[in-house]
């Protein structure tokens, strides 16, 4: 798929979520606050209990733009562990190094995110990971490999390039942007994970499959 096809299919995919997945699909979204398609316009009947669930549960997926199958496997790792189990969803997948990548500002877009990490661009205590999913523990370092750290994307980066587009780096994040590098310093806390989300409503769906 062209990277133009990929921006039209993440722009109708934001419209029909009603969340802003790009910059780029924020902007539509400001424009045209309604969902894509002849009947975009024209008022929807209410949504069954099933249908409000599972579109919570696309919206989550979406913002982190993982498959089904890894949402699932999240789903009942946040069960096991003590307290809420949608809270911890979203803070195991929080936890994910694309994500992490995105939140420190190295990056515009989740899918830019994970193409820095997927190229090997990106570090974990000193080490190469090339897997998205990686799980970054309280305590260890993200940072951009030397030899990339010259390249254009991370150079817009490091002089803050996204600052207007991305929201303010969140309190479980040390952030040294004109180094390349972040620290996580804890476990994140739903509260401060910027993704709009009805949690309770994704753990319904589940729970009733």
């Amino acid at each position: 798929m062209s990277t133009k096809s990929r921006t039209r299919s993440k722009t109708r995919l934001s419209r029909a979520l009603g969340i802003a997945l790009t910059p780029k699909a924020a902007r539509y979204l400001e424009k045209r606050p309604y969902g894509p398609g002849q009947h975009g316009r024209t008022k929807r009947k209410a949504d069954s209990d099933y249908a409000v669930r599972l579109r919570e549960k696309q919206r989550l997926r979406a913002q982190y733009g993982i498959r089904e199958q890894q949402l699932r496997i999240a789903f009942n790792e946040a069960r096991r562990q003590a307290g809420l189990t949608g809270e911890n969803l979203v803070e195991l997948l929080e936890m994910r190094l694309d994500a992490l990548v995105l939140r420190s500002g190295f990056a515009r877009t989740m899918s830019q995110a994970r193409q820095m990490v997927v190229h090997r661009h990106i570090m974990v205590d000193g080490q190469r990971v090339d897997r998205p999913s990686f799980r970054v523990k309280p305590g260890q370092t993200i940072h951009v490999h030397e030899r990339s750290a010259g390249m254009e994307p991370f150079q817009v980066a490091a002089a803050g390039g996204h600052a207007g587009v991305l929201p303010p780096v969140p309190p479980y994040l040390d952030v040294q942007l004109d180094r390349l590098q972040a620290r996580l310093v804890r476990r994140p806390k739903r509260a401060e994970v910027p993704v709009v989300a009805e949690v309770q409503l994704v753990v319904e769906y589940y729970a009733a499959r």
